[in-house]
């Protein structure tokens, strides 16, 4: 009864937007560790077992050659091979073995087995084995045999030391962050000014403006990249600066994101208390004192929510960086690293993955440092906007 009344006081529709939220949450959630875990499991143990099974121990089929016949020794009227399927250096759990690939656990370890003509085998967990025939060995190859290893789990950063320091995603990491940090802080700077004449400056032709900004918010990428990518080479070929630069990746990234950024940002800040603002112009302060003083401190859940949106954009972005970056090694973001990997290491999980995770890790944290403020600096300018 007590669950029922708690229910009710907290009201079903409540509770149905609380549960369908913490179920995005766990599906958003569950990729991204299973890349973490992957990317620090051993190579052997990817390829034959989920990630979720990664704290259990796993199973894995390998063939084996006994000794060679010429270590053979006689007891009695039994010829005998003995020794041990594991390495010196090698770890491991016989839980199985089988004389044929279609049946590799045919029979468990520790108990001889009877294989015919004579033959019988005995497997201990420990990898130790005793082969025995009612007949010499000699003139006849080891024999080969199929056994079930069950192997602890085992973890490594060796997958980091490979991508970051053999596979270049180290210089792809620096070259994404010298890339996307100025591309992030250039457009909210240039759109917290223009935000701010947009709100409480009166000018002539500023209702136009307005709307050239939320016209410009649909103009899709593809539409202007490339004549953005002419009007920059000629610009560069006047004043003799090369096409391949990152200054040219900074401005294709501030153009594109200003327009969204003014509009957010304008609609923050036209929301904010008129009083607060005419008390400053009271009091003598200039246009200039007003924004750096009072508007800039106020609207930093707006700043922060359009900071999520500019670096996720730029961080994740492939086709601008092609075009006024370059495809060479020591060009490539960390997008084209890995688009590159896809080709060349397809195979390798544990090198796929770790890169995965290197590229995915920046953006959580700048996303969980900020996300307190996203909600916030989204709607708080939705209802009024003047």
């Amino acid at each position: 009864m007590d669950i029922v009344k708690r229910l009710r006081r907290v009201g079903l529709p409540r509770l149905i937007v609380h549960a369908s939220v913490l179920l995005l949450v766990i599906l958003w959630l569950l990729p991204t560790l299973g890349i973490l875990v992957s990317s620090l499991r051993d190579k052997d143990q990817i390829t034959v077992s989920g990630w979720w099974t990664a704290f259990a121990s796993s199973t894995q089929s390998q063939a084996v050659r006994l000794a060679d016949p010429a270590t053979q020794r006689q007891e009695g009227d039994r010829f005998i091979i003995s020794g041990n399927v594991f390495e010196a250096d090698q770890a491991g759990q016989v839980s199985a073995f089988g004389v044929r690939v279609q049946e590799p656990s045919a029979y468990p370890a520790g108990e001889a087995v009877d294989l015919g003509d004579g033959e019988s085998l005995l497997l201990n967990e420990d990898g130790a084995y005793e082969y025995s025939k009612n007949a010499s060995f000699e003139g006849s190859r080891g024999k080969r045999i199929y056994i079930s290893v069950l192997s602890p789990p085992v973890f490594t950063l060796d997958n980091y030391r490979t991508v970051l320091f053999s596979e270049g995603i180290g210089q792809s990491f620096v070259n994404s962050l010298t890339v996307t940090i100025p591309a992030t802080i250039i457009p909210i700077l240039i759109a917290a000014f223009a935000a701010y004449a947009l709100s409480w400056m009166r000018f002539t032709g500023r209702s136009l403006m307005i709307a050239m900004v939320v016209g410009l918010i649909v103009v899709p990428l593809q539409m202007s990249l490339i004549p953005l990518l002419r009007l920059y080479n000629e610009i560069g070929n006047i004043f003799g600066v090369p096409s391949k630069t990152y200054a040219g990746i900074w401005l294709a990234h501030t153009a594109f994101g200003l327009p969204l950024a003014i509009y957010l940002l304008r609609n923050y800040i036209s929301g904010l208390p008129k009083e607060i603002i005419e008390s400053a112009r009271v009091d003598g302060a200039s246009d200039f004192e007003i924004f750096v003083k009072i508007i800039l401190p106020l609207s930093f859940p707006a700043l922060a929510s359009f900071a999520i949106f500019q670096f996720l954009w730029t961080w994740n972005d492939l086709l601008v960086a092609m075009v006024f970056l370059g495809t060479q090694k020591d060009q490539l973001v960390l997008t084209g690293s890995l688009n590159a990997l896809l080709g060349s290491r397809g195979g390798n999980w544990e090198i796929l993955t770790a890169s995965a995770f290197v590229t995915i890790i920046v953006p959580l944290c700048v996303f969980f440092a900020l996300q307190r403020y996203l909600v916030r600096g989204l709607l708080a300018g939705s209802v009024k906007g003047g």
